[in-house]
């Protein structure tokens, strides 16, 4: 359908704007045709507002021959071709109006058809050019919306690849860890290698559940760091200590697992290098705008350089520039034989209301 005739508003302005050109046409009339302006009126007014419908036909025109492909002497010739063929109809319909306007009046039809003709013609000419040019603009208009919705869908489809590549990045990278410290166990201690296998186990039935929703609550997440902590606890012992002290609102959201790589660097390039372990201290505050996340762990000033991938903490910023763009950051220092990473992101909150209050210490890690 034509977008004019979709909607009634459109359909109205589009007639009151064919009124005004009526106007102007029967301020022509009146001169060479020698009539009075009422009679002018009479007749321009109808045949103003009937041609308004044949220049409807210029948008199917402009569609079926677009400016892109099709070359210049085509188009051309197609406008003046159209232009001239809807002026004939519409010199044809006043030629018929102007028969019924003037039976049993003292008008003669042919003397005032003879005398507007050429101003009829010349003028349905213009008219019908005018809506083609109008189509044209309206349609090159459309175009650029729908490049400029598929470049839009485009780029949040990479935006969702790019999310799916780095959450998919995160359980490789800690089974990868987790099996070689299941290997060394097994010859030193065998219980607790089978323990951790279980541990492991039901890390990733949870990591699985929590993975393929796009945001989840921040206790279900530290519900989850602390499962992996457990694991790690099995073969650190008591060298691994623990404090989650998390005082937020409860409906706040983050993406998912998006600690677990800041409390595995905790552990791995942490607590692993300090001969007497450590304390992890997990901390939040929120405010009505911002979350703000903190993870702190002791450091060996004479460690080794890391060994690993180093796909943690750049994983974190990739996961949270493409999730928040500029709105969330991650600084990370050293000081005084603690390292700590700060994540700031923007406070999102589920429909549950509510707030809690999470204090955790080693000994009270869900078992």
């Amino acid at each position: 359908m034509h977008p004019i005739l979709a909607r009634g508003t459109r359909l109205a302005l589009y007639l009151a704007v064919w009124t005004i050109i009526g106007l102007l046409l029967a301020a022509l009339l009146a001169g060479p045709g020698g009539l009075a302006a009422s009679q002018a009126l009479a007749i321009a007014l109808p045949i103003a507002l009937a041609y308004a419908f044949f220049c409807l036909s210029a948008w199917y025109v402009a569609r079926s021959t677009p400016i892109g492909p099709t070359g210049p002497v085509r188009l051309a010739a197609t406008a003046l071709t159209s232009s001239v063929i809807s002026s004939a109809v519409w010199l044809a319909v006043a030629r018929g109006w102007l028969e019924v306007f003037t039976r049993g009046s003292d008008l003669a039809s042919g003397r005032v058809f003879l005398a507007v003709r050429p101003l009829i013609f010349g003028f349905g000419v213009l008219l019908y050019l005018l809506s083609l040019a109008i189509s044209y603009v309206v349609a090159a208009f459309e175009l650029s919306r729908q490049a400029e919705r598929r470049g839009l869908e485009a780029q949040v489809h990479a935006r969702e690849a790019e999310l799916r590549s780095l959450r998919a990045q995160i359980d490789p990278h800690f089974l990868f860890n987790s099996l070689h410290s299941i290997s060394a166990l097994t010859t030193a201690d065998p219980p607790a290698a089978r323990r951790m296998c279980v541990l492991l186990g039901d890390f990733f039935r949870d990591s699985l559940a929590l993975g393929s929703e796009d945001r989840i609550t921040l206790g279900r997440e530290l519900q989850l760091a602390e499962r992996f902590l457990e694991i790690e606890q099995v073969r650190f012992g008591e060298r691994l200590r623990v404090s989650v002290e998390v005082p937020v609102d409860g409906s706040v959201l983050i993406p998912p697992l998006l600690l677990q790589p800041l409390v595995e660097n905790a552990v791995t390039h942490g607590v692993a290098h300090v001969l007497d372990g450590g304390l992890i201290a997990i901390r939040s505050s929120v405010t009505d705008a911002a979350l703000r996340i903190v993870v702190e762990n002791p450091c060996d000033l004479d460690r080794p350089r890391r060994t690993g991938t180093g796909v943690g903490l750049s994983n974190v910023r990739a996961r949270l520039r493409a999730v928040y763009g500029d709105d969330a950051r991650v600084t990370s220092k050293e000081a005084d034989g603690i390292w700590r990473v700060e994540l700031t992101l923007p406070a999102e909150r589920s429909q549950v209301a509510g707030r809690q209050e999470i204090r955790r210490t080693n000994a009270e890690l869900p078992s």
